[in-house]
């Protein structure tokens, strides 16, 4: 499948909601998008578009520590899953965090995944946080192992 990566405009929402819908098999992840955008706390919507589209990937504010972003929700539609489209969004997510923003980002998800896309779980392994430290991944500037509590935007109560 040929695609091409893009950010996201108003007009997408709709198609956002139904990948959100299809990839996570409910409303929760769409919900969480919509109150990122009604919280002003999101950074970066990217889209991997063919005819339709087909995968999506934002990066939001952390709460604390300041300064750090966080990605989440990534989706692809189910039909269009193992074609690269997740690596190529999250790596995108990644160069935009490190590159543009020189922020840390972490992540939340498989660890096999994301840590071939350049997330390491290790580097998270001193932090803590609401959801799953086994399962949370730091990218980013340095290559420190950083301590403290990851304070997610309450936009993520839904999820």
């Amino acid at each position: 499948m040929d695609y091409t990566l893009r950010p996201a405009t108003t007009a997408d929402s709709h198609q956002i909601n139904q990948v959100l819908r299809a990839a996570f098999t409910g409303p929760d992840e769409a919900e969480l998008v919509r109150r990122l955008r009604a919280s002003d706390n999101m950074v970066l919507e990217l889209i991997a578009q063919s005819s339709d589209l087909a995968g999506y990937v934002a990066i939001s504010k952390m709460v604390a520590p300041l300064g750090w972003l966080v990605l989440a929700p990534l989706a692809v539609l189910p039909d269009a899953q193992g074609q690269g489209i997740g690596s190529e969004l999250a790596r995108a997510a990644l160069r935009f965090a490190v590159d543009e923003i020189k922020a840390p980002i972490c992540v939340l998800g498989k660890v096999d995944f994301y840590e071939r896309q350049g997330f390491s779980q290790k580097r998270a392994a001193g932090l803590q946080s609401r959801y799953p430290i086994k399962s949370t991944m730091l990218a980013g500037p340095g290559d420190e192992v950083p301590t403290g509590k990851l304070t997610y935007s309450s936009a993520f109560d839904v999820v």
